[in-house]
């Protein structure tokens, strides 16, 4: 990705740390329950009698993760290591994919589950994609993986001021195969960093515990969701069970993701961009913003409302939702709007061209009906003037046939057939003469 990239991965990395407090052992981690305010701020309760997530697949691109804390074991599947091939557990010091995955899929641990970290998705399963995005072309193998690989969500809580055309690509790759992509905006207040920037990715941003705007929540047009990002406890530390706090967009991503898992778990038919729209649609903005322009360039739709993203009656609507389309997808979608327009046209052509060969068919056998009765007439009417009873050539004309022997001809009946019948007939018998 470059010089550019890599810095700003390693700046957001830094100002995560300096907001972390001391990791708590297991000894003292029973307590971790009261401490996650964001389940309370989100009604998880609630949310979990609907969905737990349950089998839903997040990946999370990030700094790997560890899949034996006590939280999240089980719950994590084999990924891929871009860095150097190797496992995808986080080297020392790498903390912060767990802490992702941790928000998205924890399941907590102990009697009931009642201690350590609850994700917002607890029965989602976690793929780890180590990658760092330093390699020429951003997170583009890994983006294409997790899509291969089976992930109805991904979460990348990276970001830097570069783009590149494979990374572009393989998010539209994504799209296309129905798969969302969740990405921080960034956490120096300035604009939105990729990959959150480019066309087809759900930005989100970060807000506090009252709601109000994370004062180094990165902002933008293109904005379309928050989250919770401060004082954020998760799992995370050198060892297994250690837990720590956290404050950045990147927290808010996390939720989102999750958040977006739960709704596949509940609407598996909808597409990507209607999961995006069920979650925008029932997002909340502060009283503080009420009557604001919608997308807010700091809150976009506002802050995600699990519940209310499972519950509300929300129109489907189109394919794609409010996501912002790729070039790929945009050009594509052109071409096959040609191609409808076009076989709109040649079927509007068709039908034409039937109806006016079905009126040629109807004007044809009219005029050939015509045609058939006129000869009929034609042929009744020499009949009539050259045959038929009591005309020439019938009986009792000339050239007919002769009356039955011993038979008058008729009165009026011409005088040359009256000879001629009187010819025919024999002579009377001769009486002997009376003495």
């Amino acid at each position: 990705m470059g010089i550019t990239r890599t810095l700003q991965l390693i700046g957001s990395a830094a100002l995560a740390g300096t907001l972390i407090v001391a990791s708590a052992p297991s000894a003292a981690a029973d307590d971790v329950r009261d401490k996650q305010w964001v389940l309370g701020a989100l009604d998880t309760e609630s949310v979990w009698k609907i969905t737990k997530g349950e089998g839903e697949i997040v990946a999370v691109i990030d700094d790997g993760v560890n899949a034996e804390h006590p939280d999240l074991k089980g719950n994590v599947l084999k990924g891929k290591d871009f860095i150097d091939g190797g496992s995808t557990a986080p080297k020392r010091g790498e903390d912060h994919g767990t802490g992702m995955a941790a928000m998205i899929a924890g399941h907590g641990h102990g009697p009931g589950s009642a201690g350590g970290i609850m994700g917002l998705a607890p029965e989602a399963k976690i793929l780890p994609l180590r990658d760092s995005g330093e390699d020429g072309n951003g997170f583009s193998e890994s983006i294409k993986y997790a899509v291969d690989e089976g992930a109805s969500v991904i979460s990348i809580s990276r970001g830097g001021d570069n783009s590149d055309l494979d990374e572009a690509d393989a998010i539209a790759y994504a799209l296309k195969r129905n798969v969302p992509i969740f990405a921080s905006t960034g956490n120096s207040g300035g604009s939105i960093e990729y990959p959150a920037a480019y066309p087809g990715v759900v930005p989100v941003g970060g807000v506090k515990q009252d709601g109000e705007i994370w004062s180094k929540s990165n902002r933008g047009p293109k904005t379309l969701l928050t989250g919770p990002a401060t004082q954020v406890l998760t799992a995370g530390g050198e060892n297994s069970d250690y837990y720590r706090y956290g404050t950045g967009t990147s927290d808010a991503t996390a939720y989102a993701a999750a958040a977006a898992a739960l709704v596949r778990s509940k609407y598996p038919d909808l597409t990507a961009g209607q999961v995006v729209n069920r979650l925008t649609e029932t997002a909340s903005m502060p009283a503080s913003e009420k009557g604001a322009k919608l997308p807010d360039e700091r809150y976009g739709y506002g802050a995600i409302r699990p519940l209310d993203a499972l519950q509300a009656d929300v129109p489907k609507g189109s394919k794609y939702g409010p996501l912002s389309l790729p070039r790929q997808i945009k050009q594509e979608s052109k071409g096959a709007q040609k191609k409808k327009e076009s076989q709109a046209l040649q079927k509007k052509a068709d039908r034409e061209f039937l109806i006016a060969w079905s009126v040629i068919g109807v004007v044809a056998l009219v005029a050939i009906g015509v045609l058939v009765l006129l000869v009929a007439r034609s042929r009744r009417k020499k009949n009539r003037n050259s045959g038929g009873f009591g005309g020439p050539g019938g009986p009792g004309v000339p050239g007919g046939y002769p009356y039955p022997p011993h038979q008058a001809p008729a009165h009026g009946m011409p005088r040359q057939q009256q000879r001629y019948a009187q010819q025919q007939m024999p002579a009377p018998p001769q009486q002997p003469p009376h003495n």
